[in-house]
Parts: structure tokens; C-alpha cells; sequence
């Protein structure tokens, strides 16, 4: 029997547990699935147990679904160069381990067969390299190395006596030259004016388009309560991010950012676990009750009548992207594709004066409605108008479960 059943764990912790237990029924339903397995192995190569190091009913079930599966692994699918070792690793301490209970070992592990290494890296020996790396990328961009002046150096005592004396006769000639001499003296002093640098050109401005904001697909990692906020969750989503991008992480080898939702009782957290979503990725970070928030998920919810309040009180739907799209792929309005902008400038209002064209058709399709937003048109132009459908770079559509005509932001 488990002798960990009365370890207490946290709302954050449970709601891991909870991901887990989705984690592992996909994975018994198709033990082969590469990325997820890659994905679960790399977790691995840090941690003991699913939560870190504390045991849960998650590790169980995550054995019960593999084990059988592993068991059959060839010895280079286990530990070889491209074999995924923590995964076994970890199945071999659940079956073992008295805190699990396990009563039938379903998998037989040799701790003496490991066909690959990784090598060790030498910590000096590395840092010593990429700092030649860095003299020769300086070198092979046509830097110069400024040499001290040493033209003195190997002079002999009579040559610099006789330097001095030069030195000391040119003052006094200065001196009793009268004005003029002053002047050729002051002549050769004078240092060349430098011209003027010219003046940038200003950056020119993007016309206003609903192109300019990054709209991408997201892929929910994990998906929390907020400890400090009952109506936020706070979710882990990969969205195409390179490594080292700025406000990005990087949880179960993939680059994330965290995004906090106001979605708690709206949407069950159980909906939010592994689903793919519609993401704005170039507004200003925000900290939402001390986590900071570094994009937005879209959802749509019911357009208010006039006069009416809004007490977000729901339904709200999550916009999806198609079926087999992936995380980071860009997504557009059809008639309006273009660059996104970097970081969305606060105070030129970009979101907040296009966002009120984001609609949905009555075919649940996700829409930008350009007759909604007069400042698309120039004074004097004929006012821009139609309804562009929202759309991945495959070509498939964005859509919402069942409201239409409704607000998306």
C-alpha cells in the first residue's frame, strides 16, 4: 500500500496532479507518442518524482500506463544515444520504491546496461573556448587592436636627452617668436572641427492594420489557479518563442511564457490542461497580482445590449485554432496579412483601437469586422469595410464553440 497518502499537497500541486493524470491517460491510449515521450523525459533529467521530489497518486498512474509499453523497449530505446534513460529511471523507482507500494513489477531494468554516455563538459575548458570564439568573431568583423605607443622604448639615455632639449628649445623660440610665431604654434594645436553627424530619419509609421498585432497559436503546458487571485488562472504556453527571448522560460524543454486569464469560473481548469488556444503575443507585460502576464489568450463572450452591464459572469468561449495546428504557427484576418509590430506602444492604443473589430461570423468563425473600425480610412478615403476571417498560415479557420456575433478580445 502507498504510504504517501497522507502527504498534504498545495492548490499549485494538485492542479500539477490533475495535469498528470491527463498526461498519463493520453499517453495509455498511445504509449508511443514521440514528442510528449521526449518531452516527459527531459522533466525527468531534473526531478525524482512528477511534483520534483514529492511523491502522488500521478507517478502511479504514470506507471501503470507506461510500464507495460517500456518493457518492450529495445536496450537503444531505453539508454542509447537518442534512448530516453529518465523515463526508466523513473518507472524502475516507482516499482521499487516502498513508498508506492507497487506489488507486481511489470518491468525489468539491467542498472549495467547503458550504451550511452553524455560526456562531461570542462567548465574552464568551455569558458576558455567561447572566449576564443569571441576574439575570432571579433577579429572576422575587421576590428582593430589599438597598440600602445612604446617608441621611446630601447632609446638610448644620450637620444632622449637630446628629444628633451629639441622639446625645450621649440618653448622658448615660441616664447621670444613674438605674435606670430604664437599663432603658427597655435595653429598646429587646433584640432580639426568634426562635422555635424546627420540626423536620423524618423522611423516611418505602419499604417494601422489588425496585422500589426502578433496573433500566434498557443499550446497550454499547464494550467494553474492563482494563489493571490480567484478569478485569474495562470497558465504555461509554448508559442513559437526562440530560446533567451525576453520574458520567456523554458518548463519541459519547450520555451514558454506565463499568462495569467481571468478565466477561473468561466472555463474548468480541466479544459485548460494540453489545449491548443489563440494568443497575443506583443502587448506590454503586466503584473497581475505579483505574476507577471506576458501575452493574452482570446476568448469570445456575448455582445452587451445598450445599456446593459457587464458582469462578466460568462459564457466564454476559447478561440481554437484548426485541428493539427502548432504552437508559434502565426495567425491572421484573411485581406490583412502583414507584419506584427514589436511590443505594442501603450500610448499609441493599437489593440485597444482594433480590437473592437474582432467579431464571430454565424458560422462560428472568428472575424475582424473593418467597418467597424473608422480609423482604418483616411479622411477623405472611402471607409474600409467586409469581415476577414481568422486564419493560420496552413489555412485553416479559428473558430469559437457556439456564440456568434460576439465580443473576442
Amino acid at each position: 500500500m502507498a504510504s504517501f497518502t497522507n502527504i498534504t499537497y498545495t492548490d499549485t500541486e494538485q492542479a500539477e496532479i490533475n495535469q498528470w493524470l491527463t498526461t498519463s491517460s493520453r499517453l495509455q491510449s498511445n504509449p508511443s507518442e514521440t514528442t510528449l515521450l521526449e518531452t516527459l523525459n527531459t522533466h525527468f533529467s531534473s526531478r525524482t518524482t512528477l511534483l520534483g521530489a514529492k511523491p502522488s497518486k500521478a507517478d502511479v498512474a504514470l506507471y501503470e500506463s507506461l510500464a507495460p509499453a517500456v518493457a518492450k523497449w529495445t536496450p537503444e530505446q531505453r539508454t542509447g544515444e537518442q534512448g530516453l534513460p529518465n523515463i526508466v529511471r523513473h518507472l524502475d523507482f516507482v516499482q521499487n520504491s516502498p513508498l508506492f507500494g507497487l506489488e507486481e513489477k511489470k518491468l525489468v531494468v539491467d542498472p549495467e546496461e547503458i550504451l550511452y554516455v553524455k560526456p562531461m563538459v570542462d567548465a574552464k575548458a568551455e569558458k576558455e573556448r567561447l572566449k576564443k570564439e569571441k576574439a575570432a568573431a571579433a577579429a572576422g568583423a575587421g576590428g582593430e587592436t589599438v597598440l600602445a605607443d612604446r617608441s621611446n622604448k630601447g632609446k638610448s639615455v644620450g637620444e632622449k636627452v637630446k628629444e628633451k632639449a629639441g622639446e625645450a628649445k621649440d618653448k622658448v623660440v615660441a616664447a621670444v617668436g613674438g605674435e606670430g610665431a604664437g599663432e603658427q604654434q597655435q595653429k598646429k594645436k587646433e584640432k580639426k572641427e568634426k562635422a555635424p553627424k546627420p540626423q536620423k530619419a524618423p522611423a516611418a509609421t505602419a499604417p494601422l492594420s489588425p496585422c500589426l498585432i502578433d496573433l500566434r497559436v498557443g499550446h497550454v503546458l499547464k494550467a494553474i489557479k492563482h494563489p493571490e487571485a480567484d478569478s485569474l488562472f495562470v497558465s504555461t504556453i509554448a508559442m513559437g518563442d526562440k530560446e533567451g527571448t525576453d520574458d520567456t522560460d523554458v518548463y519541459e524543454g519547450q520555451v514558454v511564457r506565463t499568462v495569467c486569464s481571468g478565466l477561473n469560473g468561466l472555463v474548468p481548469l480541466e479544459e485548460m490542461q494540453g489545449r491548443y488556444v489563440v494568443v497575443v503575443c506583443n502587448l506590454k507585460p503586466v503584473k497581475m497580482r505579483g505574476i507577471k502576464s506576458c501575452a493574452m489568450v482570446l476568448a469570445a463572450s456575448p455582445r452587451l445590449k445598450e445599456g446593459e452591464e457587464d458582469h462578466h459572469a460568462g459564457p466564454v468561449e476559447l478561440v481554437t485554432p484548426p485541428e493539427g495546428s502548432k504552437a508559434g504557427e502565426r495567425v491572421f484576418f484573411e485581406g490583412w496579412k502583414g507584419d506584427s509590430e514589436g511590443v505594442l506602444n501603450p500610448k499609441k492604443k493599437v489593440w485597444e483601437t482594433i480590437q473592437p473589430g474582432f467579431t464571430t461570423t454565424a458560422d462560428l468563425a472568428v472575424g475582424f469586422d473593418a467597418g467597424v473600425v473608422k480609423e482604418l480610412s483616411k479622411e477623405g478615403e472611402e471607409p474600409k469595410t467586409g469581415v476577414g476571417k481568422l486564419i493560420t498560415e496552413s489555412g485553416g479557420v479559428c473558430k469559437v464553440k457556439s456564440l456568434t456575433g460576439a465580443v473576442v478580445r
